[in-house]
């Protein structure tokens, strides 16, 4: 009975309440991959596989930090607003859902791509205004703003190299890493708006209300990015 009741208070620490642990948010994909190997470098290993598992919240080897499995966009809102204490994303989310509310210690130099304008190989730029689909609106906005053009940004969530072959858009704006996808589909990456990295970012209240758990592992993350240099 005592060992089920210990295993009940594991559980709801894991699931529930965490507020004396750190809470780390990541997403799947590509960050997911390359940062789990800085991870390990400061004692952090994932006890599941979040590939085969349908859950969003993980322990992991160090009893003191949990790991939420989130959307992309969705990390510096959890940083931001303490659901997590910290998380990793890239500089494009970053800039695009804005990040004055979040501490960024850190850059990972993982998942490392361009931001980029893209359009049909050979194609010569229409007269009049541009339409261009992204799902980087303010990024798009503020781009071409910086160049004296006004444009309208039709706002996608994904496939964005269909718009230019279906006449949606004249151009889209995403992050190119070998290019292989445009290419695949007839496009080119064209003009370069900003290099896209992934970073560290961390609460500002668990930064200084956490410190004591939190700075050992910020240090080792440190230390494990640079002797990957």
């Amino acid at each position: 009975m005592q060992q089920q009741d210990a295993n009940s208070q594991s559980e709801n620490a894991i699931m529930g309440n965490f507020d004396h642990g750190l809470t780390l948010a990541l997403s799947k994909g590509r960050i997911l991959k390359e940062t789990l190997p800085l991870l390990a470098e400061a004692g952090i290993e994932l006890l599941e596989d979040p590939e085969k598992s349908r859950k969003l919240i993980f322990p992991t080897t160090n009893p003191n930090v949990r790991i939420l499995i989130l959307r992309a966009s969705d990390v510096p809102t959890y940083v931001e607003h303490g659901a997590a204490d910290f998380g990793v994303a890239g500089k494009d989310v970053l800039m695009e859902y804005g990040s004055e509310n979040v501490y960024e210690p850190l850059d990972l130099k993982i998942a490392n791509c361009k931001l980029m304008t893209a359009g049909k190989v050979g194609m010569i730029k229409p007269q009049g205004r541009l339409r261009i689909a992204t799902k980087y609106v303010n990024l798009t906005r503020q781009y071409y703003a910086s160049r004296g053009e006004q444009v309208d940004v039709i706002k996608l969530y994904g496939s964005m190299e269909l718009a230019p072959l279906v006449g949606l858009g004249h151009y889209i704006v995403d992050v190119v890493d070998t290019g292989n996808t445009l290419r695949a589909n007839g496009l080119e990456p064209l003009e370069e708006i900003c290099k896209v990295s992934s970073r560290l970012i961390v609460n500002k209240a668990s930064f200084k209300r956490k410190h004591a758990i939190l700075n050992p592992i910020l240090s080792q993350l440190e230390k494990a990015v640079e002797q990957r240099q």
